[in-house]
């Protein structure tokens, strides 16, 4: 198990130890969410890494992932707890069945530790031998407002109150990371109980550098020009944006294809990798895709000149 990191520069490496290359506006935010227990909030793009940030803290510092992926209509059943009804029903014949008649001792057992199912939210406040867990909370701009204002009370004292058994509360806090990709805006009184950072879409220079650690196997020709060409479709007006994500995944597709060098028909054949809309697809394919191809071989014979 690791230590919290004790500087920015530190977080840096922390996350470099699991091949997550950060900004040091990013590891800024983050070192200060870890140093002062409040949670980390980060909106931005779909695929520019929020998500995985959680996923590497829990690698690197040898702490439980505790996810909870939200959507509309997302509740307290699903996020916090909910009591096992059946194995209550169970419990209640068999007491009929034996005859006990002493019913608050049989309330008192019903809602007991033994019948409480619990869900991330709940599950992120109990102790745990190699620390406090890692709660990533994605997506939140997916759920209903109002269980992002119930979130207000677990994010405010870290603390959970159930009916049957009063208030609990998280011996230590656990790591917090919220997750938004901005369909709507997250109310501020959810914002100003964690640290803000706005995750964006890396240069041409530091994307090449993404890509040489999380598809090695690719030649050096073709990762250049495969950020140089994702990097012009983020400049065009698109549907949906191909994230660091797609970067990595086209990558990927182009070293199985045995590709050395973007052609205009490989470009064509694979945009189903890099975009996910019909509509965006249709607007690079053809022609578009030639004159986006050339212009990145001309940027890049220009750089070698």
């Amino acid at each position: 198990m690791a230590g919290l990191p004790d500087s920015v520069d530190a977080t840096i490496e922390l996350l470099r130890a699991d091949n997550y290359l950060a900004n040091r506006s990013l590891a800024t935010a983050l070192y200060l969410a870890l140093k002062l227990n409040r949670p980390l909030f980060l909106e931005g793009e779909a695929g520019v890494g929020k998500t995985e940030i959680a996923k590497v803290l829990s690698n690197t510092l040898g702490r439980k992932l505790l996810r909870l992926q939200c959507y509309e209509g997302l509740d307290v059943t699903t996020a916090v707890y909910e009591w096992n009804y059946s194995r209550q029903m169970v419990e209640i014949r068999m007491s009929e069945a034996t005859g006990a008649k002493d019913k608050d001792k049989l309330e008192a057992n019903l809602f007991s530790d033994d019948f409480l199912i619990k869900r991330p939210l709940l599950q992120a406040l109990e102790s745990d031998a190699a620390g406090p867990p890692v709660l990533l909370i994605d997506e939140l701009d997916r759920t209903d407002e109002p269980f992002e204002a119930y979130l207000l009370e677990i994010l405010s004292d870290y603390q959970v109150t159930i009916p049957e058994l009063g208030t609990i509360k998280a011996k230590e806090p656990p790591i917090v990371i919220i997750t938004s990709n901005r369909t709507r805006e997250i109310h501020d009184a959810l914002k100003r109980r964690c640290f803000y950072h706005w995750v964006d879409y890396p240069n041409a220079e530091r994307e090449l550098e993404i890509l040489k650690i999380r598809a090695p196997n690719t030649a050096e020709n073709l990762s250049r020009e495969v950020v140089g060409f994702v990097h012009r479709l983020r400049q065009m007006d698109l549907f949906k944006q191909p994230g660091v994500a797609e970067t990595i995944d086209w990558a990927h597709a182009l070293t199985q294809l045995d590709v050395m060098s973007l052609d205009p028909e490989t470009v064509n054949d694979t945009l189903g990798t890099l975009l996910k809309y019909q509509d965006d697809i249709a607007k690079i394919q053809g022609s578009e895709a030639s004159k986006l191809l050339n212009d990145v071989r001309t940027e890049l014979a220009a750089t070698r000149a």
